[in-house]
């Protein structure tokens, strides 16, 4: 299956993949990629690159919002293949060496296995890898504030709760919010279409996430490309605003 890839504004592309979503940044002939999908998704991840006119070669570095394995996927393939640099907030670098996992647990899924979605989502994740064992050997943590000296200009932004070390990149120049898990516009386990926060059994801490919906609403950027779910078109803090209230 080919990974769908959609320009949302001038070098800014989000790749929708097998239920998750990671974003290319083009800047001439080098790329920034965000995220990679699970295991299962590399195929598409290379694909995408070459579609966009880049490649894994090109990469400078990949950028992490969060170390689930949806994200994390292909990121120390990347790095032990071509020596691509993966960067993480300082809290996620040890989730992404794996010295700790805070994922879903087979067991909270069993407990929501009624809920409409949940039972079609597992399969599939277990199916592209979403269990497997991928840990980063040396992910580097970010800088503490500013852009980062890569295609695009990525401004890495702490939005903690999804995991302790989630972080979105805004790209200020472009308009965008790469949001992560931070904030989504679809998941295949919600009924809900449009800004929402994910259900309550994937957050570490659901009231942390809750209130980086404040951070996210901060951020001056109409187009929203997360982590789950199509683009988003409006202000942040109307997209923060409405799934504040889908969460209560």
């Amino acid at each position: 299956m080919r990974a769908g890839v959609r320009q949302v504004a001038d070098g800014t592309y989000l790749v929708h993949g097998s239920n998750t979503n990671w974003v290319i940044l083009t800047e001439g002939d080098a790329v920034t990629l965000i995220d990679t999908g699970y295991p299962g998704d590399r195929r598409q991840v290379l694909d995408s690159l070459a579609e966009v006119g880049g490649s894994p070669q090109a990469v400078a570095a990949v950028l992490i919002t969060h170390a689930h394995n949806d994200h994390l996927g292909s990121a120390q393939y990347l790095r032990e293949a071509y020596g691509t640099p993966v960067r993480a907030h300082e809290a996620e670098v040890p989730h992404a060496r794996r010295e700790f996992l805070h994922q879903v647990t087979i067991g909270q899924v069993l407990r929501n296995g009624w809920r409409p979605g949940v039972l079609p989502w597992a399969v599939h994740a277990l199916r592209v890898g979403g269990t497997a064992h991928v840990p980063v050997a040396e992910p580097e943590p970010l800088p503490a504030a500013g852009p980062l000296d890569l295609p695009g200009r990525p401004v890495p932004v702490h939005t903690p709760g999804h995991t302790r070390g989630h972080t979105v990149f805004h790209l200020p120049q472009a308009g965008v919010v790469v949001s992560g898990d931070a904030l989504v516009s679809g998941h295949p386990t919600s009924r809900v279409q449009g800004p929402q926060l994910l259900p309550d059994m994937f957050h570490h801490e659901r009231a942390q996430a809750l209130a980086s919906l404040d951070i996210l609403a901060e951020l001056d950027a109409d187009v929203l490309a997360p982590g789950h779910g199509p683009v988003h078109r409006g202000p942040m803090d109307r997209a923060a605003q409405r799934a504040r209230e889908h969460a209560l």
